[in-house]
């Protein structure tokens, strides 16, 4: 039975924000997905051009999570960045992204590195994308380039959701109409292409002492609401557990909640007028990461450390998103009272940013100014602060008020 009371959070907790490279750099335009704004093909609404500008002013941004007492900051390294043709690394890219990772140390903050998160190389795109016959053989190549750097770095992500890239390219292939059924089910030739990817660059990473490695899953939390247990359980091996499958036996795995899927019998049920929804249309349910976190650690038996990769939530309503995370956290609490191994929550996002195909949604703590690039902490960031420093104190106020 699940405890009431939430549990102390142990030593070495890690309280931080993430950022993902293309989301924030600003210009990545060797990536598949800089093309895709670009050329129309993808039926993205919005360009993420300059972005927050965070590949130059991301000394100031790691100077904010450390000054709202967190400890820890994840970011990913851009792989098209990285190795912009087949075969030539750039010595000066690594150059950078070594010194953003000494840039954590310097302030206190934990590094959490992701190596791919979402977007590829254009040239990969060219070349046939993941299914292509020497994507894995690229991609290994691009992790051997960057294991260099990785040295004294704790916790690595391999791949960020596998399952929402084996999604997005199953709905591609469906076109942009909207005629797509309500559920489609991720791409299988993709989704093994990242598995033997994500092995490949465990087996690498491997060499570096003190580095952990896992992949981040985007848990959908599956729920039965008319459909059927058979049904539903099919649905969320689908979406969720066959990646979480894959984590046996990794260093970690990082989960990522933000609301649910309710299925029924005549498919997926989408959020109603009456529920209560999120800038991104979802429904507002901050229980999500609790019924990730004890869905994942049940599948895994409890074998495989967990990392809260990313929860937060889309509002313009900042004391929304005050309510949302304490609640998300204090669902967290419960289930490291019950025994299960989380090691660290990190909040998506540090900054308003590009939201794959969006300006509108503003998940960040901080706010920034589209023009001026201009940094504003909002007071859910000063709250977040708080909760990092003193999370019981801070959640015992928050379930009161």
């Amino acid at each position: 039975m699940a405890t009431s009371q939430p549990a102390a959070f142990p030593d070495g907790f890690l309280w931080g924000a993430s950022t993902a490279a293309h989301q924030v750099e600003g210009n990545n335009v060797g990536s598949d997905f800089w093309q895709a704004e670009n050329d129309g093909s993808w039926g993205l609404p919005d360009r993420s051009g300059d972005a927050c500008d965070s590949l130059h002013r991301w000394p100031e941004d790691l100077d904010i999570a450390h000054d709202l007492g967190l400890n820890a900051y994840r970011f990913s390294i851009e792989w098209a960045r990285v190795v912009p043709a087949p075969g030539h690394p750039s010595p000066a890219m690594l150059d950078h992204y070594r010194r953003m990772i000494e840039g954590c140390g310097q302030r206190g903050l934990t590094p959490v590195v992701t190596l791919h998160h979402f977007t590829s190389p254009a040239w990969l795109r060219a070349a046939g994308g993941w299914t292509s016959e020497k994507a894995i053989a690229h991609f290994t190549e691009y992790v051997r380039a960057v294991l260099p750097i990785l040295d004294g770095v704790p916790w690595v992500c391999t791949i960020n959701e596998p399952n929402m890239l084996a999604l997005m390219a199953a709905r591609r292939k469906h076109g942009h109409d909207g005629s797509a059924p309500s559920f489609v089910p991720p791409d299988p030739d993709v989704s093994l292409a990242l598995t033997r990817a994500h092995e490949e660059a465990r087996e690498l990473l491997a060499s570096v002492p003190g580095l952990r490695s896992g992949w981040t899953v985007a848990n959908q939390n599956v729920q039965d609401h008319g459909a059927g247990p058979d049904r539903t359980a099919e649905m969320s091996y689908l979406l969720d557990d066959q990646y979480i499958d894959v984590a046996k036996g990794d260093d970690f795995l990082g989960v990522q909640a933000y609301s649910r899927l309710r299925t029924g019998e005549q498919g997926v049920i989408a959020p109603g007028p009456a529920d209560r929804r999120t800038m991104m249309g979802w429904e507002y349910y901050p229980r999500a990461l609790e019924d990730a976190l004890r869905h994942t650690a049940a599948r895994l038996g409890g074998s495989t450390p967990l990392l809260v990769t990313e929860n937060g939530i889309a509002t313009s309503d900042d004391d929304e998103r005050i309510a949302y995370t304490n609640e998300a956290v204090l669902g967290l609490a419960r289930a490291l009272a019950d025994g299960i191994d989380v090691r660290g929550y990190l909040h998506w996002s540090l900054l308003d940013n590009y939201e794959w195909g969006s300006w509108e949604p503003t998940f960040g703590l901080v706010a920034v100014d589209r023009t001026t690039f201009r940094r504003t902490v909002k007071p859910s960031a000063r709250w977040f602060g708080r909760l990092a420093k003193s999370p019981a104190a801070t959640l015992r106020q928050g379930a009161a008020s």
